[in-house]
Parts: C-alpha cells; structure tokens; sequence
C-alpha cells in the first residue's frame, strides 16, 4: 500500500483541527475576555531508507541519510493572552483588569478565573457572575478596615455586608484598586459618609498558557500553570482595574479568516494527494487483465 495515502489521511486530520480550532475562534469574535487559540504543526516519523556513510578518504566522500516522512501531526495548541480591546458600557459593575491576572469566583465551590468582568450585584448584595457565581476577594469591617488581602482570607464579597450601625446605604463606586467604597447615610441625622465594604481579588500565574479552560469564559489551574498568587489589583505584578467597560475578545478577524483559507487548503491538497495515490493503485490494477 502507498505511504502517500496515509500521509494524505494524516493531514486531513492536522487540517480538520486546525478548521475547528479557526471556527471556535471566530465564533467567539465577540465573546467578553475569549482568548484565541492557535494549532502548531510537526511531521511524524520517517522511515529510514538509507543510513548516512562517513567520509572514507580523498577520493570517496561521505553521504546522507535517505528518508522518507510518514504525515504530519498537531503538535500543541496555545492560547494567546494579549489583551483585548475595551468595550464601553457605562455600568459600574462592568469591568476589566488593565494588564495581568484573573477574577477569581466560586463555582460550585471550586476557585475558578477569569477575564470576563460583566459582574451584578443580586438581591443580598453579593457581586456575582451571569451565572451566579460569586465573584472573590476581601470583605471590610463595619469600621471601614480591610484586612490581610491574602488567599486564605478571601471570601464572598457583599456591598451590603458591612453596613455601620445606623446607616444605610446609599451608593457605591468601584476603584482601580478594587476597593468597593460605599456612600452611607446617617438614619437620623442624614449626615453622609463613605468608607470600605469590601475588596475584589485578582490572580496571577506563571504560565497563563497552562491553565484549562473550564467553559464559560472561566479557566482552572492545573499543574503546569505553576501556583496561583491573589493579591489586591495594582499589588505585585496584579493589574488594575477599570470600571465601566469590558475585555472584548482579542480574536483577529483578518488573521482568522486567513487561517480558514490556509485550513481550507492544506484539506484539499491533502484530499488530492490521497485521489492521485489512488489513481495510481488503479494502474497497477489494470496491468493485469
């Protein structure tokens, strides 16, 4: 049988990843925080048809090796962490981190990041995802104060959560330094006061590009991401943050389509590749008649 036709069949499958991986991209062209990903190449083995020879003396030099390749295979895909665009919303729960880290949430009671920072707060106060999933990081005293901004110490975030005595609460506003301030009024005398509620985590790793992603824009540590590191935003090499706007994705369009056109091709020469190695069998078929 033909090396060529398995080698063809071996890059129908390299193309065909690399189509899916290309139309996952594009799809997510508008998803908030969506890191694009992009699929690497490498050849398979290649049989040895003919070992290399050492020169012997003057008059007979040396040779190379003959070989001949098996296919191809998908080497690894990587995920690009650029940052993406900014989208203006207007909304002071909305946000994103200006340059490195994650949101950490709870899901189901497994520590989860992210990048997508469309936040609300629900009927208890607590700053919580689309989904429900509460958004981490430091509550204040009644006082104001905020404690060790450490890992074992985050915890569910509440605006409403440490309201002084007599007080209501009348507004908020986010900082770049992920600190929720709130806007209180005295109950009797209407006085006004502000001071810390709470404080939003932010996590960073080693190798972003280890982490898995764990659908819905969410991502899980695993052990080649290397060990997380909470900070508060704009501490060690933690971003800051920015309210009123999103991360939009940072999938390039131009750059998408072009892959879908090289994937696109690479199927079809491959798909060739396997007709002609056919054609071929068919005429060693017909020598005997």
């Amino acid at each position: 049988m033909l090396r060529s036709l398995f080698t063809g069949i071996s890059g129908l499958r390299a193309h065909q990843m690399m189509m899916d991986v290309t139309g996952n991209n594009i799809a997510n062209v508008n998803t908030t925080g969506f890191k694009n990903s992009q699929v690497t190449f490498q050849d398979t083995f290649s049989q040895l048809l003919e070992g290399a020879s050492a020169p012997q003396d003057a008059n007979q030099g040396g040779t190379n090796p003959s070989q001949v390749g098996l296919g191809v295979r998908v080497a690894g895909m990587s995920t690009n962490f650029g940052q993406g665009a900014t989208q203006v919303t207007g909304r002071d729960t909305d946000m994103r981190i200006d340059g490195e880290g994650f949101f950490v949430v709870n899901v189901g009671g497994e520590q989860m990041y992210t990048r997508a920072g469309s936040f609300n707060f629900d009927e208890n106060g607590t700053l919580v995802t689309p989904e429900g999933n509460p958004v981490q990081g430091w509550q204040a005293q009644n006082d104001g104060t905020i404690g060790a901004t450490t890992e074992a110490t985050m915890t569910n975030i509440s605006r409403n959560g440490s309201t002084p005595a007599g007080h209501t609460l009348t507004g908020y506003k986010i900082g770049a330094d992920g600190v929720i301030t709130g806007v209180f009024r005295n109950n009797t005398d209407g006085n006004v006061i502000q001071q810390s509620v709470a404080r939003i985590a932010v996590a960073t790793f080693t190798n972003n590009e280890g982490l898995e992603k764990a659908g819905s824009s969410n991502y899980r540590e695993s052990v080649n991401s290397g060990d997380v590191t909470i900070n508060a935003p704009g501490q060690g090499a933690n971003g800051r943050l920015a309210t009123g706007g999103l991360e939009m994705s940072n999938v390039d369009l131009a750059q998408e389509f072009t892959n879908l056109i090289i994937s696109q091709r690479g199927f079809q020469a491959n798909s060739r590749v396997i007709t002609t190695s056919d054609e071929l069998l068919q005429e060693l078929v017909n020598l005997k008649r």
